[in-house]
């Protein structure tokens, strides 16, 4: 067996890099993507495994990283969410490259340990050792911010006999048009149900929980469209077929790129015949462009998510989230499935300005805009947002945050509230325990899956069956079919009612309402767990158990180096 055990709490120094153990050629690099928290709203392994893959994405920070070295070095990639890493995988390696976001943190100090026990160096990069790099000091190098902007450092560095060092870019001023294709070839395609793309790095809007601003700028940089079809041509070429993410953090950050992108993506589809259906993440003001939803569903966009986060108008005021003021929600919401695009939805229970009637406000929202998969979680503070920067200044963040232990649930589902709440702790609990409860009932998801399927409109290009993803859909239908029917029981009769009714109502609309369905193999459980979770915290608060963190040694507002964690 391999020498695997890489449980043992506490620091561990790191060990320089014996010289034997550093081949005399070429670089030899392993990248290694850290495992996430399994207590996550987005680990949905178990749909991933009906549908036959391993995990939902796989890691594009890392392959574009490798598309960056020099020709000459040598890449693998292990993916510690789909399969195993060996000592051997580390032996064969020169240098190990890791890193990631929040709930990611503890598994890559792990794998930094590890190797480090079979003495190689190991650099780190990723939005958690940028935001939080003191906690990641047991790393050789730290490689910090965009990689475009300083990646070159790095490897002259290396190639100067450099075994450690850190690397910070330059913020918000990277040009992404020099970003290079990433590393497809890397990737065990068949383990994931989905492969992601990157089109533009930023937001233009001022949230106050956010850090995505303090990250990558509020000037949203784009690549040009050469790029994105040459990326669309390398993960055409290697065989894939079927979804692609866009995981921009807001696609419409600039509309007028975006726009000019569109008709060239509409043709690449056409040309190709449709091999990829798309999904993106933008801001609800979409809605009001039915010119840009119309181009967006004629390329095969067939999701979107969308922060909507409260229906609360003070509350999106005060958190500076104004451009959902200017609307209503479930209008807009219903104008995305008028273009033939499904919604998925966060909200956020714990801001200062929520008072009674919460629960009942967002579930009443929920229902309204039909949207089937609403992401609910708890308030959670990052370091380098507005919002933290406000409550230090108040003195109502707790201390020592943004440590993720093995018994942390780290997922804002159930870890957040990180500060001294203005309403009392257990009432925001009890509502957002009232929210996820009620939403994820059965009945409750399987109507909305109805509402939304019934209003979407398929009459363009996303409402056809490409043959090119034909026998993907098929498998994975069969593959779902068959484990909801045998293995999900209870959830059995709601799924194929749901079929049923949409093969009578809108046919065309049955590979996204197939696609909602098979999420609540997940988001059904998941609930559940949160739901316990949460009565535990309830129950702590008033028994007294629960006691708000006391620093212990000097306060939170007068530590140093505490930016950030990615949003989790």
């Amino acid at each position: 067996m391999p020498d695997t055990d890489i449980s043992a709490p506490g620091p561990v120094t790191a060990r320089p890099a014996t010289p034997e153990a550093i081949s005399a050629g070429p670089c030899k690099v392993l990248f290694v993507h850290p495992q996430f928290h399994a207590g996550s709203f987005w680990n949905y392994r178990e749909v991933c495994e009906f549908v036959g893959a391993k995990y939902p994405a796989p890691p594009l920070g890392l392959i574009t990283v490798a598309a960056m070295l020099p020709k000459t070095w040598e890449s693998r990639l292990v993916d510690r969410n789909v399969g195993e890493l060996t000592d051997d995988d580390i032996a064969w390696a020169d240098l190990i490259m890791t890193g990631g976001m929040l709930p990611q943190q503890m598994d890559a100090l792990n794998v930094i340990r590890w190797a480090h026990r079979l003495g190689k160096p190991v650099a780190v990069g990723g939005p958690d050792p940028t935001s939080i790099p003191g906690h990641y000091e047991e790393a050789d190098f730290k490689v910090l911010g965009e990689a475009e902007g300083i990646l070159d450092e790095f490897i002259a560095a290396w190639e100067r006999g450099e075994r450690s060092g850190t690397f910070t870019a330059p913020k918000y001023t990277i040009d992404v048009t020099q970003t290079p294709v990433p590393r497809f070839d890397l990737l065990e395609l068949d383990k994931y149900v989905h492969v992601n793309v990157q089109f533009s790095r930023g937001c233009p809007f001022t949230c106050e929980f956010c850090d995505i601003i303090e990250l990558y700028g509020r000037v949203p940089r784009t690549k040009t469209i050469d790029q994105m079809l040459n990326e669309l041509d390398a993960l055409r070429d290697i065989g894939y077929r079927g979804h692609v993410d866009f995981v921009d953090d807001n696609l419409i950050g600039n509309k007028k790129a975006v726009k000019a992108f569109m008709p060239h993506l509409i043709d690449w589809q056409n040309r190709n015949k449709y091999p990829f259906v798309f999904s993106t993440e933008a801001s609800l003001n979409l809605s009001d462009d039915e010119a840009l939803l119309a181009q967006l569903s004629e390329a095969n966009f067939f999701l979107m998510f969308i922060g909507i986060e409260s229906p609360n108008e003070e509350v999106l005021k005060s958190t500076r989230k104004k451009q959902n003021t200017r609307r209503s929600i479930a209008d807009s919401v219903h104008k995305f499935y008028a273009a033939g695009i499904g919604v998925l939805a966060g909200f956020i229970v714990g801001f200062d300005e929520e008072g009674e009637g919460t629960a009942e406000a967002i579930i009443e929202l929920i229902e309204d805009s039909a949207i089937p998969v609403a992401m609910v979680g708890l308030l959670y503070a990052l370091p380098n947002t507005q919002l933290t920067r406000r409550l230090e200044r108040e003195g109502r963040m707790f201390p020592d945050q943004y440590i993720v232990e093995e018994e942390d649930p780290a997922d804002q589902c159930v870890a957040g509230l990180n500060f001294h709440t203005k309403r009392p702790r257990q009432d925001v609990l009890s509502d957002y325990r009232e929210v996820v409860s009620t939403v994820y009932r059965p009945e409750n998801f399987f109507r909305r899956v109805r509402r939304a399927s019934r209003m979407m409109k398929m009459g363009g290009r996303n409402g056809d069956m490409h043959m090119s993803m034909a026998a993907k859909d098929l498998s994975h239908f069969a593959r779902l079919a068959f484990n909801i029917t045998l293995r999900k029981t209870r959830f059995a009769p709601y799924f194929w009612q749901t079929l049923l009714y949409i093969l009578f109502t809108n046919p065309r609309a049955l590979v996204p309402t197939i696609n909602l369905m098979a999420l609540y193999v997940h988001l059904g459980p998941f609930a559940s767990y949160v739901t316990r979770e949460i009565d535990d915290q309830i129950q702590a608060v008033k028994s007294g158990e629960w006691q708000p963190p006391v620093a212990e040694t000097e306060p939170a507002e007068a530590q140093a180096g505490v930016p950030v964690g990615a949003r989790a």
